[in-house]
């Protein structure tokens, strides 16, 4: 049954792609310029993904294999205490790539035994202190408007990452070994 839903969402999902594709032929016979702009923007966001998800997969592979899971306890786990949440902003900081590389990451993190809390922290630092949009960010609004941001947000992202985690703890959750 399952294997079946499967197939058929595949097949939606190819008949949508195909109906796009054949809306962006059209408005360029027709010059349709808001199809245009469409098929230009999807163009600059599939080229930009090209770029930057086979070395964020490789680099999220080789963290998965050459970290060790004694390492990420210690630092993201239990035992860590305040440290994990500096551990995870510092890592989050690091992260290029947005979403699309911090899911992966924290995936790797919760099956290493990393604390909600960690992780929590981690995505949504993964969106506020990327070390390149901060730098753009202080360039165009300037560093103070920057740092009252980051000072402001961090507090509140570590807040309430600890009350999802207690959350979570309360309802006896956990994520799935393995997503089919």
């Amino acid at each position: 049954m399952k294997k079946k839903n499967n197939k058929k969402k595949m097949r939606n999902n190819f008949i949508l792609f195909i109906a796009f594709v054949s809306i962006i032929a059209i408005s360029y016979i027709f010059n349709f310029k808001l199809g245009i702009r469409i098929g230009d923007n999807f163009m600059i966001f599939a080229r930009d993904m090209v770029k930057i998800l086979p070395p964020a997969f490789i680099l999220i592979g080789l963290f998965d294999v050459w970290i060790e899971r004694e390492t990420i306890e210690k630092n993201f786990g239990k035992s860590s205490g305040l440290k994990r949440y500096i551990y995870s902003i510092l890592l989050a900081a690091t992260t290029v790539g947005g979403t699309f590389v911090a899911f992966p990451v924290a995936n790797s993190l919760y099956h290493k035994g990393a604390k909600y809390s960690s992780i929590f922290t981690y995505i949504t630092a993964a969106s506020l202190v990327m070390i390149p949009m901060s730098i753009m960010e202080a360039s165009i609004l300037g560093l103070k408007f920057t740092m009252i941001r980051i000072g402001v947000s961090l507090p509140l992202v570590i807040l309430s990452s600890i009350l999802l985690e207690k959350y979570f703890e309360n309802q006896e959750y956990s994520l799935p070994k393995a997503v089919a």
